[in-house]
């Protein structure tokens, strides 16, 4: 029995761009998270038949799906077996069907021998990607809480009826599915897909953009999948014609069997100068230094594709005030974009004086910033940070305009007064409501002087914990310094191995796993 392929990818949140992702004519500034999905594939076990693939989410209760994949001649097909109508699992079937195809047209000898081992398939994605219950009248987890509780927390409840916390989970799930899939099948290799820029980690890119769109039963912006492949960047969608003929099929997974896919997906395909191509911008970014991303899970909800459905109604009945609005918008986000960029840049060049910056402003709010008095180096450095504060600011009141127009909350009033009260504490940079909107999540940057002895995050705890409007509960993920996805060892990641072979986990006692 061959060694298990593990492989894991980032969750995401969209710092800017949101909306304005959509169109090509814009960026977007995605930051990947410390918390990851991890797929582990290993060759069936006694009791997975040839050509039977059998499919875990340990986390939940009911959420083992088995498939059986039909091959005759150039045809792959992959049915559902002992399946209800009401356990399938729209997008594990989507990732399978897609994928294998592609394999059986990169490697159809290799395919037909390890697909008659039959293949288990686990998946498994950190705390942080579902909503932490906790009992009535207990106070809601803190940080340094969540960091005591066991990785891979049992969950005891169905996958559909889990609370996710808006990070990207089924981007980064279907990433790490189809990576782990394609090195398995030797595809891609270990030393090519650890090459952020190689032609392994973009045909998995491409791939796993298909499979989630498929999935969703529409193209989306991408930035979700881009995010889990890449990590941190500023993106630019791809030309969404190029899967246009590939959606059509989407109702039915039976049409895949025989359709070609490696012209579209493989990225040293010969390009037709008449088809639109993978398009899409990815430009490497990080935070500057010492400044630290913090999310929360705040209890609300809202529907995405309905915000995102009712703006761009509201912007096609009134295509002249969208643009300028959006125009606006896009210069905001891109000063800031800047003002990281410049950050960094001045720590580079006088770290000294950048940590005395730093320093200085953890006692200060924002708003009392531009009135330091210093000099040299560390004024710039001041100034920087204030105006990535007022980028900040300006961006979240022209997204409310937008909101307005459309009809919709994209910044909602209980979330405008937290992120004011999180915003005006003392060395905190901006914060917002990440990606479309809504009331479910908020980002904030704070700043990590390390002689502070208050933190700035310590005191957007409190704030979080004594508002009264909504249950805000922070989480764990910090940006991920980390390539996107990347392979694993299953030894290497704590709890890993125990959630994919313990019986019943998901009804497992969480403390009793400490």
């Amino acid at each position: 029995m061959s060694a298990p392929i593990v492989v894991s990818a980032p969750g995401k949140v969209l710092l800017a761009g949101g909306y304005l992702v959509l169109d090509p004519a814009y960026s977007g500034l995605v930051v990947s998270v410390s918390s990851r999905f991890y797929t582990v594939i290993r060759d069936g076990a006694p009791s997975v038949c040839p050509n039977e693939i059998c499919v875990r989410s340990p986390q939940f209760i009911d959420s083992t799906w088995k498939y059986t994949v039909a091959l005759e001649n150039d045809d792959v097909l992959v049915n559902e077996s002992k399946c209800s109508p009401s356990n399938r699992n729209r997008f594990v079937h989507c990732a399978l069907q897609l994928t294998l195809k592609l394999v059986s047209e990169w490697n159809p000898k290799e395919f037909t021998c390890l697909l008659s081992r039959g293949l288990d398939i686990a998946a498994v994605g950190d705390n942080d990607f579902y909503t932490q219950k906790h009992e009535p009248g207990e106070p809601c987890p803190s940080i340094a809480t969540l960091s005591e509780m066991p990785p891979f927390c049992p969950l005891n409840v169905t996958l559909s009826d889990v609370q996710k916390t808006g990070m990207g989970s089924s981007a980064a799930l279907i990433t790490s599915i189809v990576s782990a899939l394609l090195l398995k099948f030797g595809v891609i290799s270990k030393e090519g897909f650890a090459r952020r820029d190689g032609s392994d980690r973009v045909l998995a890119h491409n791939t796993a953009q298909l499979v989630h769109c498929l999935a969703q039963g529409k193209v989306g912006s991408g930035f979700d999948v881009s995010a889990a492949v890449f990590g941190s960047h500023i993106y630019t969608r791809f030309d969404p014609k190029i899967l246009a003929p590939l959606m059509d099929a989407t109702e039915d997974f039976s049409n895949f069997a025989r359709i070609p896919l490696r012209p579209v997906l493989d990225p040293s395909a010969a390009v037709d100068q008449d088809k639109p191509t993978w398009n899409s911008g990815v430009i490497p970014f990080q935070l500057p230094p010492l400044v630290r991303l913090v999310l929360a899970d705040v209890a609300g909800g809202s529907s995405t594709p309905s915000l995102v459905r009712k703006v761009n109604e509201w912007r096609s009945k009134n295509p002249q005030d969208a643009n300028q609005l959006w125009t606006s918008i896009d210069l905001s986000n891109k000063s800031m974009m800047a003002g990281f960029r410049e950050l960094s840049s001045l720590y580079l060049t006088d770290t000294e004086a950048y940590e005395a910056a730093v320093h200085s402003l953890t006692f200060l709010p924002p708003s009392q910033w531009a009135e330091v008095g210093t000099s040299g180096t560390q004024r710039t450095v001041i100034q920087a940070f204030y105006g990535v504060h007022q980028a900040g600011q300006v961006t979240r009141n022209l997204m409310r305009k937008m909101g307005e127009n459309a009809g919709v909350h994209i910044e909602p009033p209980t979330q405008t007064e937290l992120l004011n009260e999180s915003i005006a504490q003392a060395g905190v940079i901006a914060g917002g409501v990440p990606g479309a909107g809504g009331d479910d999540a908020i980002w904030v940057l704070v700043l990590e002087s390390k002689d502070a002895l208050e933190a700035p995050l310590h005191r957007i705890e409190q704030i979080w914990r004594e508002f009264k409007q909504r249950t805000v509960t922070p989480l764990l993920a910090t940006q991920s310094m980390e390539i996107g996805a990347r392979v694993e060892e299953l030894a290497g990641i704590r709890g890993l191995e125990r959630v994919i072979t313990t019986e019943d986990y998901a009804t497992k006692n969480p403390a009793k796993l400490l």
